[in-house]
């Protein structure tokens, strides 16, 4: 069994990942157990096995040592051969883990957090640090996080391996009639428009203001692109704020908030430019989807993105927080088609060749059955 602790199962991006992975992992050889340091919400019913437990801690905020004996009772009655903590929130599980009895310890790290966007927070290193002892391998989900692991917390190399995320590019393809694909989404989106849109929480880190701030610009100044429509999908504390910010500009016909949505496959097909806007960003899932619907996409040069978009061939990178560069990248595609079909079909045939769901599967099974005890592997085949 596989014991996955992560801080709360709900919609996000390591949480899809997460599922999307034990829906994926063969189920005759691999059991799974999800254990949530904060709860979790209804996102849990996308986990479409029904033999695995999510179990909630129910941690207080600040120290609680009752959740810690909870989660080391918790572990010894699962009896994991393996404890795979995700993220910083999940590095308190490592000692209890250990005291009881479980011997492989894999620990993940997925991105940061809008308080600490570079890895400079000199008490998360320290945290990282001192429980490095307690971990027997490392997973970075990109070269920036990897780099970081090996050069600031002083993590042997070898120690440590690089699993990108991976899309499911048979899910995530281009629709054969985008156009089509949008009708009946929103009237806002009819077929004469040029719809850019982002999938995600609506938190500080993904920074939707200064996307906010660059349509409104990019609208008002520019009476050729009186065509584009935004479209953000997602809910979260900064989604007020943005429909007032819009609203305020007199935009309201131009844009859809429809807060989360399950058709993210359909909406993603229908839109003609993807904008990932993240101060911070370790690898995106939604990158890659929009990337495999064929989609030139928008990001910030930060995190893992240029690890998946090449600037000038499958999309456009730009400075975090730069309202003009972002309104630029998005007027130029606005004005021109070819150039979004281009780099659209470029995306695509990336995430085909190097960033598929298969290899990342690959590459977790692998990780998974190298830590598994040989007794384990001859009762389960």
């Amino acid at each position: 069994m596989i014991a996955h602790v992560i801080f709360r199962l709900a919609i996000g991006g390591l949480e899809n990942g997460l599922v999307n992975l034990i829906n994926a992992m063969p189920a005759h050889r691999f059991r799974h157990a999800v254990i949530c340091i904060d709860g979790h919400t209804d996102f849990s019913k996308r986990i479409r096995r029904d033999d695995v437990p999510v179990i909630d801690i129910g941690k207080k905020p600040g120290r609680d040592p009752r959740a810690f004996w909870r989660l080391f009772k918790t572990l010894r009655q699962l009896k994991p051969d393996i404890v795979h903590t995700r993220n910083l929130a999940a590095l308190d599980a490592l000692v209890p883990a250990a005291l009881a009895g479980c011997r492989q310890r894999i620990h993940g790290e997925h991105g940061w957090n809008v308080d600490d966007l570079q890895g400079s927070s000199r008490k998360a290193l320290w945290l990282r640090r001192l429980h490095s002892p307690w971990v027997s391998h490392y997973v970075a989900v990109s070269r920036d996080l990897r780099d970081y692991l090996v050069d600031r917390v002083g993590i042997a190399a070898r120690r440590v391996s690089l699993i990108r995320n991976g899309v499911d590019t048979d899910r995530f393809c281009p629709a054969p009639d985008r156009l089509a694909a949008r009708e009946g989404l929103a009237p806002t989106l009819d077929r004469d428009s040029c719809v850019i849109g982002t999938v995600g929480r609506m938190d500080p880190v993904k920074d939707h203001v200064n996307l906010a701030s660059a349509f409104i610009s990019l609208v008002n100044e520019n009476p050729d692109c009186g065509h584009a429509r935004l479209a953000i999908i997602g809910d979260g504390e900064l989604k007020s704020r943005v429909t007032a910010m819009l609203r305020d500009a007199g935009l309201e016909s131009k844009v859809w908030l429809p807060g989360p949505r399950d058709d993210i496959v359909r909406i993603m097909s229908s839109l003609d430019v993807f904008v990932q806007p993240s101060l911070a960003e370790g690898i995106s899932n939604t990158v890659l989807e929009a990337m495999a619907s064929g989609i030139p996409v928008i990001a910030t040069d930060v995190g893992g993105n240029p690890e998946l978009v090449k600037h000038d061939d499958t999309g456009m990178l730009i400075p975090p927080a730069d309202t003009n560069r972002l309104a630029a990248a998005m007027q130029e595609y606005l004005l021109d088609e070819e150039l979004r079909l281009r780099h659209g079909e470029a995306g695509r045939r990336r995430a085909l060749e190097v960033l598929s769901f298969t290899g990342m599967l690959e590459r977790y099974v692998e990780l998974y059955e190298s830590r598994f005890p040989k007794r384990s592997i001859e009762t389960d085949e």
